[in-house]
């Protein structure tokens, strides 16, 4: 996990990342947010092995422009996808730039590649920190090459598993509640409003508490959304089950961020 505390440290990818000069996250109107919040209904396109009630983790990474041109970002890409298959416990890993960023607190954050990784308990989260090869692959890509970081995990707190395939786009977002609402709520207003939505998504939910909140930037709730392709995730937007969900949650929430990325084929993963 790439959880941002000192190298020396075995348990990496906790890693001491320089933070970005200050500048804190802008406060947005809840309007742009959580779109993925009506997704509930099953996708076909996407299918890959999945638990049924994942702990997910996620990491943002902003990486440094030189990195990117001189193709040690991707190379950092390639390493940590590779964890997939080094280190036991991980359910599934991808590893990718982002596609677009969706609010002005994701901008104001700037990540430009993710890791979202999955583990079926959260001992299986702790043991692959400190893994000899998790801990190589942060020290060699991720910390020469990485400006910031904000990493959040959460058990799924939704009715159904949510497998994520080649091709799939998935909509990332984090939120904090306003003052005087427990996350609980949220959590709870979440899967009422995924499960009155039904189907008009198209895709599947994975949602929780934020548990590690030392790295997370204030962010307390996360919640991914899974569809079979970018055209799908697209045509959520403006439907009308999907805004009265927004409207169930706008109440609740002080800020959000939202960004999409697209999963990639295995073969262009360079494993």
């Amino acid at each position: 996990m790439i959880c941002l505390r000192a190298i020396p440290s075995p348990r990496l990818l906790h890693l001491p990342l320089p933070r970005l000069a200050s500048s804190p996250l802008r406060r947005i109107r809840p309007s742009a947010v959580l779109c993925a919040a009506a997704a509930m209904s099953s996708s076909p396109s996407v299918a890959a092995p999945t638990v049924a009630a994942p702990v997910e983790h996620i990491v943002l990474i902003k990486v440094r422009p030189e990195a990117v041109a001189s193709g040690a970002a991707a190379a950092m890409v390639s390493a940590l996808q590779a964890l997939s298959t080094l280190v036991p416990g991980v359910s599934y890993i991808h590893a990718g730039p982002v596609l677009r960023l969706r609010s002005p607190a994701a901008e104001a954050l700037g990540p430009t590649h993710l890791l979202h990784s999955r583990y079926a308990t959260k001992a299986d989260l702790a043991a692959y920190a400190p893994h000899p090869a998790h801990v190589a692959a942060v020290q060699a890509h991720v910390a020469p090459n990485a400006l910031d970081a904000t990493a959040v995990d959460w058990v799924n707190a939704a009715g159904a598993p949510s497998p994520v395939g080649p091709g799939a786009a998935v909509r990332l977002t984090l939120a904090k509640v306003k003052e005087g609402v427990e996350v609980g709520q949220l959590v709870e207003k979440v899967a009422a409003a995924t499960k009155d939505a039904g189907e008009a998504s198209g895709s599947k939910v994975s949602f929780g508490e934020n548990f590690s909140p030392a790295r997370a930037k204030g962010y307390q709730f996360g919640m991914v959304a899974v569809f079979g392709s970018v055209e799908e995730l697209d045509a959520v937007e403006g439907d009308g089950k999907v805004e009265e969900a927004k409207a169930a949650l706008r109440p609740m929430l002080d800020e959000v961020m939202v960004l999409d990325f697209v999963v990639d084929a295995p073969a262009a993963a360079s494993l």
